[in-house]
């Protein structure tokens, strides 16, 4: 007899239920959201598990690939997905949640989410602190400039380097205002200090990794940009077609249609923000380059046509597919249609 099993993970405790093919409930228990406290109820010799379902979240990378050793059949569900199955139920407790999503399992009613590979979630770390520490500097400066404003302090125009300079220059007569304003200053200080390292480790893992240099051929597409796609997709093989990824990063147009009604939306924003920020950027600097290429080409049509915004997105969505198609069949980007047919 097949078991499947749901497994609704707290950050303490995780509720544990177990059903059969029949949908009978065999076992339900509250253990520690710890690796070894799981294993030793679903390894149990009594069990034999087809599917074990958990909802992706802040441990779900980490008890994955843990379960995943333990050769149990461990799947992690889209969050929206469960969400919209699971808020059927009139109660909402952990208990509750952990049957629905053993009924999702033994019923085939889920879509699984790739888990992604140790070195992608470090890497994807290295750009989440990157950025972390850039918006809170960026915050203490827009800061400085509001309050500095309500004296009749404007800072104006000031670069990363001058910033420092600018503020004490305004404050240099007011002591009590130098006084309120050191501390910021030397929060700042330290920030930019520690982005710049970060920022160097990332260029070093650019620089040795042959995927993000062939991505950084394409135009628009820098550093950052190539290692946060390098992160984001992780194994190129999940994508059956590379068309799929503009879809994966909500890029494309969601669709409503009910008897007459059929009409398109705006794009879905589903997915990886941060990846679809990173393309929508590079789509910008590739239509503000002097460079010129087929791509750009096409994208300035567009723009003729529907309007600048909206050509930038579409070329945020085809600069995702073409990368992806660059990374599967390992060649550089192609600056002409000539090149591209020819390579055909």
């Amino acid at each position: 007899m097949d078991h499947f099993a749901g497994l609704d993970v707290s950050v303490k405790e995780t509720s544990v239920c177990i059903v059969d093919d029949t949908g009978r409930i065999i076992r339900e228990v509250k253990v520690a959201s710890e690796p070894d406290a799981l294993l030793s109820v679903l390894t149990n010799p009594a069990y034999h598990f087809r599917r074990v379902g958990l909802e992706a979240g802040p441990l779900s990378q980490w008890l994955f690939s843990v379960l995943a050793e333990a050769g149990l059949p461990a799947i992690c569900v889209e969050t929206r997905h469960m969400h919209a199955v699971l808020k059927a139920q009139i109660n909402k407790t952990d208990r509750n949640d952990a049957r629905g999503i053993a009924q999702m399992m033994r019923a085939g009613l889920y879509r699984p989410v790739h888990v992604k590979t140790l070195r992608s979630q470090k890497l994807r770390m290295l750009l989440t602190h990157r950025k972390l520490l850039q918006s809170k500097a960026i915050a203490i400066e827009n800061d400085l400039r509001a309050t500095l404003r309500n004296f009749g302090l404007k800072v104006g125009i000031a670069g990363k380097v001058k910033f420092e300079a600018r503020i004490k220059e305004l404050v240099e007569n007011l002591p009590d205002l130098a006084v309120l304003v050191e501390p910021l200053l030397t929060v700042r200080r330290v920030l930019r200090e520690q982005i710049v390292i970060l920022h160097r480790r990332l260029l070093a893992v650019v620089q040795d990794d042959e995927v993000c240099r062939r991505l950084m051929t394409t135009p628009g597409v820098g550093p950052v940009v190539a290692l946060t796609y390098r992160a984001t997709v992780d194994v190129p093989a999940r994508f059956r077609k590379s068309k799929a990824v503009g879809a994966v990063f909500g890029l494309t147009c969601s669709r409503y249609q009910s008897g007459e009604v059929d009409r398109n939306g705006r794009i879905s924003r589903c997915g990886d923000e941060m990846m679809r920020v990173m393309l929508y950027e590079a789509a910008q600097s590739m239509l503000r380059s002097k460079k010129w290429s087929w791509l750009k080409a096409w994208a300035m049509q567009v723009a003729r046509r529907r309007g600048m915004k909206k050509a930038i997105v579409a070329l945020a969505r085809r600069l995702a597919v073409i990368m992806h198609r660059m990374w599967v069949d390992g060649t550089e980007f192609r600056w002409t249609r000539e090149r591209a047919t020819a390579a055909a």
